[in-house]
């Protein structure tokens, strides 16, 4: 059924409550007389402004709320899953209504997955995951953890989780990849993380001592960090888990934080752009007022639920609880306008973008140049080797001739020689016969 295709508030009749009931997953109605009109309005508010995520009905037969077990004015959620119904049972307020609805939409023992991670990032409640590879072990688990679930509903979401599928969020609470099961509880919010030893064993008893301790304030969260850097006075200050309070909130700056990661290609087209941001402020007199940071934001644990890279904040002085999303393109001098617009102390720092394609063209023609010189030596070094190849071709033929020459002098001296020689033979015989 389509949310929006109904009116905020649907009438409901003795006849049409049980079809509504199961209308859609969750549905609340109300039940309140016809003359009370504050009741009408607040439940109609809430209705406007939750009507795409709940159905909402209403009547004002008082047999109707007798029969349903409810006191005017009164209000009842129905769903598909658990117990089936929550009953309200405070003031008609409608930020309670609001909670109310929130917190008995959820189910007691949930599942994290792509249709629900955002809605448990939202709903405001540490989230307790329960990591296991099969179906039957999450039911089994879900099953033995029930109780602490309904303990502590509208403190704590328990949801389950596909190991298999989603082992590597694991990584992400600090848990260790290959030990199943697991649990965790995640402080949304503030995104700290509270991993359950692994090679303990997951059972009420223990996972409750474990909550109870979670909501006394007793366990220290886990936190994954890379060492603090020795040196740290670069146009980019680096941030790690470790330092993250002293460079981003304990300080009267404004500071812009770029949450990247390592892999990302985006990160790494606007790392340079970001350095030469950084240099901007590098003076005394902007260094005192704006810092320009940065932070992998896959081998730290930040506050902030980081949902894509790079993410670009700007903590502002006086106002570092409510930090501002960077959503312009990612050039310098955008970047340098949404600092002065949104940071407290307004520094607006001097960027020539003709500067910058001066850069580039003196890049460019250096490049060309470069490319020239080698062509000009490439060129040369091919004259150069056909010259000694001709020159060699030359030589080669000289000698050649020369060694022919030789040869055919040689050949004509020998034929002499021997006609010489057949020459005095005959005469001396000759000689011989006239003796």
């Amino acid at each position: 059924m389509t949310k929006q295709a109904l009116p905020a508030v649907s009438e409901i009749t003795k006849d049409t409550l049980e079809e509504f009931k199961t209308a859609d997953k969750v549905v609340l109605v109300a039940y309140f007389a016809a003359d009370d009109k504050a009741s009408n309005e607040t439940f109609t508010s809430v209705a406007n402004g939750l009507r795409d995520n709940y159905l909402f009905g209403a009547t004002n037969d008082a047999a109707l709320a007798k029969a349903e077990g409810v006191k005017q004015p009164g209000l009842v959620l129905y769903k598909s899953f658990d117990d089936g119904k929550d009953v309200f049972a405070e003031k008609f307020d409608a930020d309670a209504i609001r909670n109310f609805a929130k917190v008995a939409a959820t189910p007691l023992i949930g599942e994290v997955g792509p249709e629900t991670y955002a809605d448990y990032m939202a709903a405001g409640l540490p989230l307790a995951y329960i990591f296991a590879e099969t179906q039957e072990e999450r039911d089994e688990l879900a099953k033995e953890l029930k109780p602490l679930a309904l303990k502590h509903k509208g403190k704590v979401n328990f949801a389950t989780i596909d190991a298999k599928a989603f082992g590597q969020h694991a990584g992400n609470l600090n848990l260790k990849l290959d030990t199943w099961p697991a649990f965790a509880i995640q402080a949304t919010e503030k995104n700290e993380k509270f991993p359950y030893d692994q090679e303990a064993k997951i059972t009420e008893k223990e996972i409750g001592k474990f909550v109870d301790q979670y909501l006394a304030g007793k366990l220290e969260p886990s936190i994954k960090s890379e060492p603090i850097p020795e040196k740290n006075d670069g146009p980019v200050t680096t941030i790690v888990a470790h330092n993250y309070k002293d460079v981003v909130l304990d300080n009267d700056k404004d500071v812009l934080v770029e949450f990247y990661a390592p892999w990302c290609g985006h990160c790494k087209a606007l790392a340079p752009k970001y350095e030469e941001l950084g240099q901007l402020y590098q003076t005394p007199e902007f260094s005192k007022l704006v810092t320009i940071a940065k932070v992998d934001a896959t081998a730290n644990d930040v506050p902030d639920e980081i949902q894509g890279f790079p993410t670009i904040k700007l903590f502002a002085a006086g106002k570092k609880d409510a930090p501002v999303d960077y959503s312009g393109s990612r050039t310098i001098e955008d970047l340098i306008e949404f600092i002065k617009d949104n940071g407290s102390h307004k520094v607006a720092a001097v960027y020539s973008a003709d500067a910058e394609g001066m850069a580039d063209k003196l890049a460019h023609q250096a490049a060309a140049a470069t490319e020239k010189g080698a062509k000009s030596i490439t060129d040369a070094t091919k004259d150069a080797e056909a010259s000694a190849s001709s020159a060699t071709d030359k030589a080669a033929s000289a000698a050649s001739e020369g060694t022919e020459s030789v040869k055919s002098g040689a050949s004509k001296a020998t034929e002499s020689v021997k006609s010489a020689a057949s020459e005095a033979s005959k005469s001396a015989s000759s000689a011989k016969d006239e003796l």
